[in-house]
């Protein structure tokens, strides 16, 4: 650092042999470089000096923006002399030196950099289209199959979603998440190819460069590995000077007194891989070492210490970067359905009735709809079926099949670029015959060097490249060329690339299907010095074992596009251009039944097999597949699973629409099979696996799947199985770091005490999940106790199932002690828990002060009348409870007129039910005259109650003055003829009932002639079950002839009135023919 000061005192000094001058010189360094707690200080200086007015000061604060403000001082000071001017260049010399450095020194550099980066960056850069790049996903490190797999299978697997709750917008990249923390130093942004990766950078750049975001950067500097992979060795001072010799003074960022970043673009691109084990450590800024080691000791620390950098990468080349040395990891997300419709209007600016059938074909495949959400694929897809919809009038009928599979859309891309006929311009259209010879020469050259670029990894060429591979250069000025790959030229290079990943492997596969009709050696040798392999088979065999047996899935894709060229579709598109009409039919079957022996494995499903039922996909061949989602359809998938199906099925959901909603793989699943399928499992969002006699072996390794980092899984059901504690326990263990789930339903299996606590444990650290279903289990009080005691901590879960599983009063009273302190349980079912009076008490004296439960489960217990008056003064004081359920338990009148008393002041409970609990008409007539003032209450039900006509009385007359209730039940309630008559009155006036079960009454063909002149009047009534009444021919005529005048009823039930079958089709065609749009169930 004192050397740093040393060698930039001459500068200072002959700016200060000019005092009066400085201000003016350096006056847009101090509008650009002031903050605002220094403004303050300069602000407080001249005024002590009496050279700021408070006047002049005000006017200065008082300015819109910081610069503003800052020019305001500057301009009062330059108008009062050279006293002025040495005052402000003193005081900034003496209380900030590294600012007075960065003014007079820095500065001028800065400003000549900022010009050329904006000249540089700014160049067709539309920044309205990129609004999807200003916000980043924050994630945790890189999944494992962003580590393993190639860029498609990764958004196919994971649908293109990232398991991700946060986000950070872009001018915070690299700012401090809180007060206490620091910015990062090593940030890394990743993204599939295609995503805008470079397009970022660039976009950051400019918007810093234009002074938008991150002031407190003084250098910027943007670099690409295409650019490095030039050098054999540099330095650090040496990179920063060839890169941007407008900087002159490299040393003030080597030694860290002016804030750098330094960007880093496309490590996928770079032609050495990184390797932090073995790196040679260098600490000189001055000494030239191998550029991989001057990258590794930039990133660990070793060089530019106090330089922040951000690494961009495909996700599978930034795994190289040792999760340790990365301080902010982000991830440029795909797009949105409203951004993938935006993108393709602008793609089809002047046809937007194109646009929107090209986004309808999208949507209509899932799994293109999911690789769309990749702009660069989603141009690519666009413009291929944007050209078949153009030109598809023009074809055969044969060939008039939209573009589905992948090689049929990279083959309508390539027919598109053949015929020079593309979407963006206006162009009239070549004749084929006059480009064909041409083209099939630049295809088969770029092909060449597409196929042994993947081999090595390599997507980056240079001119030396090109000469290897006997490439004209000239012939790259076409228009074909220029749409497949793209060129770089800088000062000392020229770079090309192909427009996107996906157009290098299709290249590739054209150039391996050609060249192995005639190839007598191993293609992928490329010395030729290997064993025979005669025949295109033979080199097709070659291509998927290979692929196969490759970890990173680099040649899946490639293998998916050559299996492709031998579809009969994509033979048709490109026979006459790059394929010969037909000869897909010699080799076509022996293809598929090979592809279709890598299928007949043990259960062991990896992404590889998974990419061979791809393969079929794409050579028009899916009778496996086809077979298998039938039985999906069906659920008929017991029995089936052979290593076969099972990896059709791994494909399955990946790609099939049936899955979209719900995963239902009930019933069907084996230990085996389960283990195939885990890794296809990790990204079901809702999974169904009930009545598998799954045991805790497979809890193992479904607790696996949701510890994954990638896991996706939402919604889990393992209802009916025969999971015990241990497997309980499993499951647990994975709720302590699962980030995923928020439902899990346990519902009737074999989880006791045990397994009751270590759920409970769980529950105190997760807090993602929202619903738990443990109904039928044995958890008893002691589990009960262990749940409660979590819900006193845990704020996440807002339903809580615990039906049949003997709580009973001691698990009742731990729960309504967690109730007391947490507001955030929403849902909690205690039915069939042997809970008595004491355990209610306890339960409603928690809701008198409880803010958060909705509904409330006490259904079939052993509540007594002397719980009613608990009940009810819970009633009384809770303004939140929606949903209680009393239904089976001992309340008679007692109880019932307790709870009716209490609905005359509650005005939050909507949905009331008292089934089977002995009430008669006393608390009928009870809750008939809460009904009167009750306006909250909208469902009430009285089945099974023997409240009789005269209780019936009492609710009818309460229903002629009730506007709310739009649910009645009153299935077996001793209801005759009396009780329906003055039923049928209010039904006249009521405006808001909307069902109504009569159901196991006897209202009699009196009860029914006057329900019929109701139905007459009435129109509110959409429900009406009158089944088993006694109704007899007659009153069942009497409703069907009241039908034709009430336009209300879409659902009526008259089963079980003795009308025999030939009356039943009478009453039918009756009904149908004065109501049509009523269902009738005679």
């Amino acid at each position: 650092m004192p050397s740093l000061l040393s060698c930039s005192h001459a500068d200072l000094g002959k700016a200060a042999r000019d005092q009066e001058a400085w201000i003016n010189r350096y006056r847009k360094q101090l509008v650009r470089s002031i903050s605002p707690q220094f403004l303050e200080e300069i602000i407080c200086y001249l005024r002590r000096l009496d050279l700021l007015t408070a006047e002049e000061a005000s006017r200065a604060q008082e300015a819109s923006s910081l610069p503003e403000q800052v020019r305001a001082v500057v301009d009062v000071l330059a108008g009062k002399g050279t006293y002025a001017s040495q005052s402000l260049q003193t005081f900034i010399e003496t209380t900030n030196s590294q600012l007075y450095l960065h003014i007079t020194v820095y500065e001028p550099m800065v400003q000549k950099h900022l010009e050329s980066l904006q000249s540089y960056y700014g160049n067709g850069l539309e920044t309205g289209a990129l609004q999807r790049l200003t916000n980043l996903l924050m994630v945790e490190g890189l999944s494992d199959i962003q580590q393993k797999e190639h860029d498609i299978l990764q958004i196919e697997a994971t649908k293109g979603l990232r398991n991700v709750s946060k986000s950070i917008p872009l001018e915070k990249l690299f700012m401090p998440l809180s007060k206490v923390s620091i910015p990062p130093r090593i940030s890394v942004t990743v993204g599939v190819a295609g995503i805008g990766k470079s397009t970022l950078v660039k976009l950051f750049v400019y918007m810093w460069a234009k002074g938008e975001i991150n002031r407190d950067i003084i250098f910027v500097l943007p670099l690409t590995f295409r650019e490095l992979n030039t050098y054999e060795k540099l330095s650090a001072e040496r990179l920063i000077r060839s890169a941007f010799p407008h900087i002159t003074e490299p040393n003030c960022i080597s030694a860290g007194a002016a804030r750098t970043l330094l960007i880093l673009d496309g490590l996928d691109e770079f032609k050495t891989p990184l390797d932090f084990s073995n790196t040679i450590v260098c600490t000189d800024p001055k000494k030239e070492i191998q550029v991989d080691n001057l990258i590794t000791n930039i990133i660990r620390g070793n060089l530019l210490q106090e330089a922040s950098v951000w690494v961009t990468s495909r996700p599978t080349a930034a795994s190289q970067i040792p999760g340790g040395l990365i301080d902010r990891m982000t991830e440029i997300r795909g797009f949105g359905a409203a951004e993938m419709k935006d993108f393709l209007d602008q793609m089809f600016l002047d046809n937007r009735d194109l646009s929107s059938q090209v986004l309808h074909h999208i949507r209509a495949n899932r799994s293109l709809h999911v690789m769309c959400t990749v702009p660069g694929f989603c141009w690519i897809s666009g413009s291929s079926i944007g050209y078949y919809l153009k030109n598809s009038t023009d074809q055969s009928q044969e060939t008039t099949a939209v573009p589905r599979t992948l090689s049929e859309i990279y083959s309508y891309y390539f027919k598109m670029a053949l015929s020079s006929d593309w979407l963006e311009k206006s162009r009239e259209t070549l004749r084929i015959e006059q480009v064909v010879n041409n083209s099939k020469k630049i295809v088969g050259s770029l092909g060449k060097l597409a196929f042994y670029g993947l081999l090595r990894k390599k997507y980056v060429f240079y001119e030396q490249d090109m000469k290897v591979y006997g490439i004209d250069l000239s012939l790259l000025q076409s228009s074909l060329c220029s749409r497949l790959l793209l060129k770089e030229e800088m000062q000392s290079f020229t770079a090309y690339y192909f427009s996107h990943l996906t157009i290098q492997e299709f290249l590739a596969a054209i150039y391996y299907y050609t060249a192995a009709k005639r190839a007598i050696f191993d293609l992928f040798t490329e010395s030729g010095m290997s064993w025979l392999k005669l025949g295109f088979l033979n080199h097709f065999k070659s291509a998927v074992q290979r692929s196969l047996q490759a970890e990173d899935g680099q040649l899946d894709i490639f293998v998916r596009f050559l299996s492709g060229l031998l579809s009969p579709q994509v033979n048709k598109l490109l026979s006459g251009w790059l394929l010969v009409k037909d000869e897909n039919n010699s080799f076509r079957s022996q293809a598929i039944s090979f592809l279709q022996g890598c299928l007949n494995t043990d259960y062991v499903i990896s992404s590889r097999t998974v990419n061979t039922m791809h393969c079929l996909y794409e050579i028009q061949h899916m009778e496996i597949a086809k077979t298998v989602e039938e039985a999906m359809k069906n659920e008929s998938l017991a029995g089936m699973l052979t290593p076969v199906n099972c990896s059709a099925l791994a494909y399955l959901l990946q790609v099939s629409d049936i899955c979209m909603e719900e995963t239902n793989l009930s019933n069907c699943l084996t230990y085996n099979v389960c283990k195939s399928l885990l890794s296809q499992l990790l990204f079901c969002h809702n999974l169904r696996l009930d009545n598998n006699q799954f045991k805790d072996n497979v809890m193992e390794l479904l607790g696996s799947v949701l510890s994954a980092k990638d896991c996706q899984i939402w919604k889990l059901s393992l209802a009916e199985n025969q999971i015990s504690n241990k497997g309980a326990k499993a499951l647990a263990r994975s709720l302590l770091v699962n980030r995923s789930l928020t439902a899990l339903d346990l519902q009737h299996n074999t989880i006791k005490e045990d397994g009751a606590t270590f759920l409970a444990e769980a529950l105190l650290t997760n807090q993602r999940l929202t619903t738990l279903h443990l109904q039928k289990n044995g958890i008893g009080a002691h589990g009960a106790r262990k749940i409660a005691e979590a819900l006193k901590q845990n704020r996440s879960l807002k339903e809580l199932m615990l039906s049949s599983n003997s709580v009973g009063d001691n698990g009742s009273v731990a729960l309504a002690e967690a109730l007391r302190v947490n507001h955030s349980l929403q849902s909690l079912d205690l039915q069939s828990n042997s809970i008595s009076s004491t355990g209610v008490a306890a339960l409603t004296a928690a809701l008198c002060s409880n803010k958060g439960l909705i509904n409330l489960n006490l259904r079939e217990n052993s509540i007594s009348k002397e719980g009613g008056p608990a009940i009810a003064c819970a009633l009384r004081t809770n303004s939140t409870l929606r949903k209680l359920d009393l239904a089976a338990n001992l309340l008679y009148d007692e109880g019932g007129k307790a709870i009716a008393l209490a609905m005359k002041e509650n005005r939050a409970l909507a949905s009331l039910h008292l089934q089977w609990n002995f009430i008669q008409a006393k608390a009928a007539t009870a809750l008939a005259q809460a009904l009167q003032s009750n306006g909250s209450l909208a469902s009430l039900d009285l089945q099974e109650n023997a409240i009789g006509d005269e209780g019936m009385a009492a609710l009818s007359a309460a229903l002629k003055v009730n506007t709310t209730l739009a649910d009645l039940h009153l299935q077996v309630a001793s209801v005759g003829a009396a009780g329906a008559q003055a039923l049928a009155e209010a039904l006249m006036v009521n405006k808001s009932l909307k069902i109504l079960d009569l159901r196991g009454n006897s209202i009699g063909v009196a009860g029914a002639k006057a329900m019929a002149n109701a139905l007459k009047v009435n129109r509110s009534l959409r429900r009406l079950n009158l089944q088993e009444n006694s109704l007899g021919m007659d009153g069942a005529i009497c409703i069907a002839t009241a039908l034709k005048g009430n336009h209300g009823l879409t659902y009526v039930n008259l089963q079980g009135n003795r009308i025999g079958q030939s009356g039943a089709k009478m009453i039918s065609d009756a009904i149908r023919t004065n109501s049509p749009d009523c269902i009738v169930d005679v």
